[in-house]
């Protein structure tokens, strides 16, 4: 995804990449005793306690130092990583995706197997073991999962709705009903910012899975069905539908997804379809907004009722470290887990696996994870969960379709040739 949306940043770079370094940094990545950890930028807030996390390290080994690179969410989640971990200083702690992208790092040799070291010291008992399943490829630990996040609901002012007579739509009926009426009253109904593809393409990719079902939604972004069916046509004209009813800004496609979120944030729209990292966002950016949210509006005929989007994400040590630095990986991604780092994450507004309800979570944070945990039917954000090149196709199609260049029925027929 095109963010570490999971932990999604108001940071402003100055450049395409910012690395942040914890004591000096010389010599190559192979013998030196330097930590090099990479990942998405989570925020000045969350940058505090890596830094934090990264003294601890070093003290408790003081010939060591820290390299922390925080590179900008779509550079790292594209061309950035694979960059780095191709480069002479390759990391060696990097933050993944579960899915195809994880299945991919494992392929080509970039996933170290882990499954001895989480039942060992340091790492054993920092999470329980069910959260290790998603994190496993070919019957081997190949990461040790941070965040589980919902990766697309339907978030709604609550007072806007209510000064229109508009309910949270629960149905497909509702949620354009409630476009008519608030484009009716000269209100945008859903916010998107789509210019990268993920921010419409996320919740677009949801609602066409709820109609043609996950395991055909599987096959087609595995490339081992065709989106060229009546099946895939009728649930691209649900997209087709939305713009007849004018439910998302038509700017959409030309502005990003912070653009998108500032129109719900100042109340330029009723309603943003994006996922649980909006919480803390929407409390630094508009914290008097009086917001709640709703899982994906039921379809009609939907094949997975009441499914949930989400993403799992976490951290990998490079199998191409040496074995005296992937124990050190070991031993810093263990900091991450103790309680007084992770009550410090969690007042910077990210919760790990191993938190607990407590006062210090945002009580939608924790219904989303409840939401998550409860799901009959996840299904994977397209650009996390399969092949980069076909999620990018997808995307695209839909983005057509959202934006009028094409109909439902010619974008499944070229997406399917593109997939061939």
């Amino acid at each position: 995804m095109n963010r570490n949306r999971i932990a999604a940043t108001t940071l402003t770079l100055a450049g395409a990449m910012t690395l942040i370094l914890t004591g000096c940094s010389t010599g190559g990545s192979g013998g030196d005793k330097i930590l090099r950890i990479a990942m998405g930028s989570p925020g000045e807030a969350q940058i505090a306690v890596w830094n934090s996390v990264a003294d601890q390290f070093k003290k408790a080994n003081p010939e060591w130092s820290v390299e922390l690179n925080f590179q900008n969410d779509d550079l790292y989640e594209t061309i950035g990583l694979p960059n780095l971990l191709n480069g002479r200083k390759a990391p060696d702690i990097y933050f993944e995706w579960v899915g195809k992208r994880l299945q991919q790092r494992t392929a080509d040799g970039f996933a170290a197997d882990l499954t001895e070291q989480v039942t060992r010291s340091p790492l054993a008992g920092v999470l329980d073991p069910v959260h290790y399943k998603a994190a496993t490829v070919d019957g081997k630990i190949r990461m040790v999962p941070r965040i589980a996040d919902v990766s697309n609901v339907i978030w709604y002012n609550t007072d806007l709705l209510a000064a229109h007579g508009v309910t949270p739509p629960k149905t497909w009926e509702d949620l354009l009903l409630a476009c008519d009426t608030l484009n009716a009253a000269g209100i945008v109904p859903i916010a998107s910012g789509n210019k990268d593809l993920w921010a419409a393409g996320n919740w677009l990719g949801h609602l066409v899975s709820r109609v043609v079902g996950a395991e055909v939604y599987n096959r087609a972004l595995d490339a081992k069905s065709s989106f060229d069916t009546p099946e895939w046509k009728k649930a691209f004209g649900y997209i087709t539908a939305l713009r007849q009813h004018g439910c998302v800004n038509e700017s959409a496609n030309a502005i990003d997804d912070n653009a998108g979120a500032q129109l719900f944030f100042q109340q330029k729209a009723a309603m943003h379809a994006t996922g649980s990292w909006l919480v803390s966002w929407a409390i630094t950016e508009a914290p008097d907004l009086n917001f709640d949210y709703v899982n994906l509006p039921a379809m009609p005929a939907e094949v997975d009722t009441g499914s949930v989007e989400g993403v799992i994400t976490g951290y990998v040590i490079n199998a191409k470290s040496s074995p005296h630095k992937g124990a050190k990986a070991a031993e810093f991604l263990a900091l991450l887990y103790t309680p007084e780092n992770t009550a410090a994450f969690i007042a910077a507004d990210a919760v790990p696996l191993n938190a607990t309800p407590s006062a210090g979570i945002n009580e939608r944070t924790i219904r989303l994870r409840s939401l998550l945990a409860e799901a009959p039917v996840v299904i994977s954000p397209a650009d996390t969960g399969f092949d980069p090149k076909v999620a990018s196709a997808f995307y695209r199609a839909l983005a057509e379709i959202l934006g009028g260049r094409t109909s439902a029925e010619d974008a499944a027929t070229q997406l399917a040739k593109q997939v061939r």
